[in-house]
């Protein structure tokens, strides 16, 4: 079974067990809503693609954990779209959350989410309890305070933004994630993963800037322009268009240095640089310089 397909059976598990014959019917209903389509998947692609090449010893576990991070990326999702943050009508080509089951139950489903990934790896324990615990640990970090998602929103309701404190929060944070919980479940040191994290994590963030201010919604499955509406830092709007594609070159290249060691290490290189050629418009690369870009 490729990795596509181990991330969407592990995720429709994940949402068929909170989906019990008990359970309120529109919130139900709202839980799967929140995970479909799936998107990219990006985070636990990488996830399963660190696993695979350091082993994948334990796969059930890796599964877990991909569904665990996809869960909690969903969850964001749900959260950032409410009106009392990016108060956005849309997401992945179809009505937000809170547009489609209204905003009380959209702030149950995004909570719902959350607690199903912790139970995911929980009951995934007894493949590896040690494993397990490290997962879960991982999670929590990268979720909460004050390293995770949660204080890379927190920094928008700040006067002042520490804007390497709020990029790696905002966005890196699920990335460093995605690396290091790939291989815990495969019983590495996830300690040793965290920069190839944290450099995905940058990468995305360029690449998301660029594509904010240069695509429109119907290619985004979002509102566009999102980053000069809200006031946020922006990548294009700091170093220009070409210079922010040659930072995002200059991050890419570090990613790639900084994998460790490991026999899955050219198929992980292969991974970065292919994920890359996805984020960033065509018409980026391609558009001419244009004299104070």
């Amino acid at each position: 079974m490729g990795i596509s397909s181990r991330i969407d059976a592990a995720m429709a598990a994940a949402i068929r067990s909170g989906q019990g014959a008990q359970a309120p019917a529109r919130l139900a209903a709202a839980l799967g809503y929140a995970v479909t389509p799936g998107g990219a998947r990006i985070r636990p692609t990488i996830l399963m693609s660190v696993a695979l090449a350091c082993g994948d010893d334990r796969p059930a576990l890796s599964d877990a954990a991909a569904a665990a991070l996809e869960l909690i990326h969903c969850a964001s999702l749900v959260h950032d779209d409410l009106p009392c943050f990016d108060d956005a009508d849309m997401r992945r080509g179809k009505p937000a959350v809170h547009r489609a089951f209204s905003q009380p139950l959209a702030v149950l489903a995004g909570d719902s989410l959350i607690v199903k990934a912790f139970e995911v790896l929980a009951r995934a324990a007894g493949h590896d309890p040690a494993r397990a615990v490290a997962l879960i640990d991982v999670l929590a970090v990268r979720t909460g305070m004050p390293y995770g998602i949660c204080a890379g929103q927190g920094w928008e309701s700040e006067s002042q933004i520490d804007l390497s404190a709020y990029h790696q929060a905002k966005t890196g944070a699920l990335f460093i994630a995605a690396t290091q919980m790939g291989a815990i479940a495969a019983g590495q040191d996830g300690a040793e993963w965290e920069e190839l994290g944290a450099r995905i994590g940058e990468a995305f963030q360029v690449a998301d800037d660029l594509r904010d201010a240069l695509c429109d919604e119907a290619t985004l499955g979002k509102p566009a322009g999102q980053d000069d509406l809200h006031g946020r830092p922006n990548a294009v709007r700091q170093l220009g268009l070409h210079g922010a594609l040659a930072r995002l070159d200059d991050i890419l290249a570090g990613a790639i240095a900084s994998i460790p060691a490991c026999r899955g290490e050219a198929a992980l290189a292969q991974m970065v640089h292919a994920y890359a050629d996805r984020l960033v418009p065509a018409t980026a690369r391609n558009r001419p310089t244009v004299p104070g870009e």
